[in-house]
C-alpha cells in the first residue's frame, strides 16, 4: 500500500481553555479529493491552518509523504508541497493578475521563474476564467475573481496537496457549476486535495471520502453518503429532534 500523501494524527489545537481540534486523524491518499464537512465552528479551518502552517498544532503530528511538517513555518510548508486558498480571500493588493499569481511560482513549492513562471501564470489565468486580465489590478477585481486568482496562485506552485477553504461559497449558480467542473478537472488530473466546504452539491460530486468534524472532533468518516447518514453526523447538522 503506498504512503499517504498527508498524515494527520490526532491533531490538536488549543487556545487558552477552547479545544478548536481535538485529537483528530485522518490519511489522505494520493491523488485523492477529500472532503472535510461539518457545522460552522467545528474546527474545519483550524484544521487546515494546522495543515498549512498559518497555526502551530498543540499537540499530535502532521506528516506530508510521511515527513513532518507540523509547526513549521507556513512558507516552508509551501516550498515542500501544501498550498492552499482561504475562506477570507488573500490577494497582493498592490500587484496585478499576473504578478499575483506569479508569486505562487516563484515562491511555492516547484519554483519558476522569469518568463517561464509568467507564461504559467497567463495559462493558469485563463484555465481559471481570466484570460487577457493579465494586468489587471487586483484591487479592482471583484471577490469571485479574486478567489479565481488565489486558486491560480496556488496552483502555479504545482503543490503536492492542495487544500481549498470554501472556496466555491458566494458562487452564482452559473459560477458555481463552472467551479465544480474546474475542481474536478484537478481531481481527474491526479492532484490530492482537501476541501473544506458546505455546498453539499459540490461535496457529493467530486469528493472519493469525506472526514465530519463537529465541535473540534471527527464525528464520522468514509463515502460520501455513508458519513452523510451516520445518526451522530444528521444530529450535528440538524439537532436531536431529526435524529
Amino acid at each position: 500500500m503506498s504512503m499517504p500523501a498527508l498524515s494527520v494524527r490526532v491533531a490538536r489545537k488549543t487556545f487558552g481553555g477552547l479545544v478548536a481540534v481535538n485529537d483528530v486523524s485522518f490519511d489522505v491518499r494520493q491523488g485523492e479529493l477529500l472532503g472535510l464537512i461539518g457545522p460552522n465552528g467545528s474546527g474545519k479551518t483550524t484544521l487546515l491552518n494546522l495543515i498549512s502552517g498559518a497555526l502551530k498544532p498543540s499537540g499530535g503530528e502532521i506528516l506530508l509523504g510521511g515527513q513532518p511538517i507540523g509547526g513549521l513555518a507556513a512558507h516552508h510548508i509551501a516550498q515542500k508541497g501544501v498550498a492552499r486558498t482561504f475562506q477570507l480571500v488573500r490577494v497582493l493588493p498592490s500587484l496585478d493578475a499576473e504578478q499575483n499569481v506569479m508569486a505562487g511560482a516563484v515562491f511555492g513549492h516547484r519554483r519558476t521563474w522569469g518568463a517561464e513562471a509568467r507564461a504559467l501564470a497567463r495559462e493558469l489565468l485563463h484555465r481559471v476564467g481570466l484570460g487577457g486580465r493579465e494586468h489587471v489590478p487586483v484591487s479592482a477585481m471583484t471577490y469571485i475573481d479574486q478567489k479565481r486568482i488565489e486558486l491560480a496562485r496556488a496552483l502555479a506552485s504545482d503543490p503536492r496537496v492542495l487544500l481549498l477553504d470554501e472556496w466555491l461559497a458566494g458562487l452564482n449558480p452559473t459560477e458555481l457549476q463552472v467551479g465544480i467542473s474546474l475542481i474536478d478537472e484537478l481531481r481527474r488530473e491526479g492532484r490530492t486535495i482537501i476541501m473544506v466546504e458546505h455546498v453539499m452539491d459540490a461535496i457529493r460530486t467530486l469528493c472519493d471520502r469525506c472526514v465530519v468534524m463537529s465541535s473540534g472532533v471527527k464525528i464520522a468518516e468514509g463515502r460520501v453518503e455513508d458519513a452523510l447518514s451516520e445518526p451522530e453526523v444528521v444530529r450535528a447538522y440538524l439537532g436531536d429532534e431529526d435524529a
